[in-house]
């Protein structure tokens, strides 16, 4: 059985998009948002790319799978979203004929709140450090900081976070150009794991916002605000988005030729691509996380973990109806000038 429950309606707007949005070929990779591939399945990733495919399931009908090329001359770009990427770096070789991007997640919380990555024998020094390794590896374009989701309660103040952004954003200088932050959202699955967390106020976001832009300038990075609409571009602050298209281009150094983006949610103005993760599979486990369930279907579904399977959990059923892709590069061979915009 592949636990696979659903994550809220909210979360999920992507998926079904994806998965009914027939005849495009979206030839970005992410791995992944729905789970941290980098920090708990790097042997299985690095598989992945030796055997040149994976397949994936519909998070809504588990015998409709996708099998995607992971071959070099149809992926433009692997995003990868991880909160310790430190598994991957004896990997990095195997990446060198692709075009990557990597947003790390580094955050001020403790136990109390990411207890999956307190569990680990990797501080959160090794993490900045890792980033350090891959940025110098891959190029400052090619890696962002993630600081979210940001909520206040006691104990993690306005003063603290300001404190500790300060502190992280001194030691990525130079690292990396950009810096995401968001503020709490109050999904479903974050009300019953998270009941005690609360809502950010307009003037909480303001301050924390204005304060944060010049921290980050200070440190030669843009802020970009994630689905946080526009207020704060009025200190300065680029609230075009995420993971855009000017992004992966200057990660890229090229053009891309990129179907018309649809709209996921009005706030949200990232592109995203193939995201060949699973839900309920991350073991960080971390309170705020939308993309699992409870802490019984993580552990089950790393039961069923194959680091040799074609899927990330479970193996081939034998109902399984197995579309191949259709997948094309966008990139159309133009220098891409955004990055001497920026």
């Amino acid at each position: 059985e592949i636990h696979e429950r659903l994550v809220g309606s909210e979360m999920c707007i992507r998926d079904r998009y994806l998965s009914s949005a027939k005849g495009e070929r979206r030839m970005i990779i992410h791995a992944s948002m729905r789970t941290d591939i980098p920090a708990f399945y790097s042997e299985w990733f690095t598989n992945r790319i030796r055997e040149g495919y994976v397949r994936v399931r519909n998070p809504y009908n588990p015998l409709q799978v996708t099998e995607y090329s992971l071959d070099p001359e149809v992926v433009d770009l692997i995003v990868f979203c991880s909160k310790n990427p430190v598994p991957m770096l004896k990997y990095m070789d195997l990446l060198k004929f692709y075009r990557t991007y990597w947003y790390i997640t580094i955050t001020p919380y403790e136990a109390d709140i990411e207890p999956g990555l307190f569990k680990t024998i990797v501080s959160k020094r090794k993490i900045i450090e890792s980033f350090q390794q891959i940025s110098e590896i891959v190029g400052e374009e090619h890696i962002g900081w993630r600081y979210d989701p940001i909520f206040i309660d006691d104990k993690y103040t306005v003063k603290y976070h300001l404190e500790q952004f300060e502190d992280i954003s001194a030691a990525l200088q130079g690292y990396t150009r950009n810096c995401v932050i968001s503020f709490l959202d109050l999904y479903q699955k974050v009300k019953r794991n998270f009941p005690e967390a609360k809502m950010v106020s307009k003037e909480q976001r303001k301050y924390l916002g204005e304060h944060m832009t010049h921290i980050a300038t200070e440190h030669k990075m843009t802020l970009r605000p994630c689905g946080e609409g526009t207020e704060l571009a009025a200190f300065g602050a680029d609230c075009n988005g995420c993971m855009t298209q000017q992004i992966y281009e200057n990660a890229i150094h090229m053009s891309l030729d990129m179907p018309k983006k649809q709209p996921l949610r009005k706030e949200c103005a990232c592109y995203l691509g193939y995201d060949i993760g699973a839900y309920n599979s991350c073991p960080h486990m971390c309170k705020y996380c939308y993309a699992n369930y409870d802490e019984k279907s993580v552990r089950l579904n790393r039961i069923n973990h194959n680091p040799k399977s074609a899927f990330l959990i479970g193996d081939d059923m034998p109902n399984d109806k197995v579309h191949k892709a259709v997948q094309k590069s966008w990139i159309n061979g133009q220098i891409s000038l955004n990055e001497f915009l920026i």
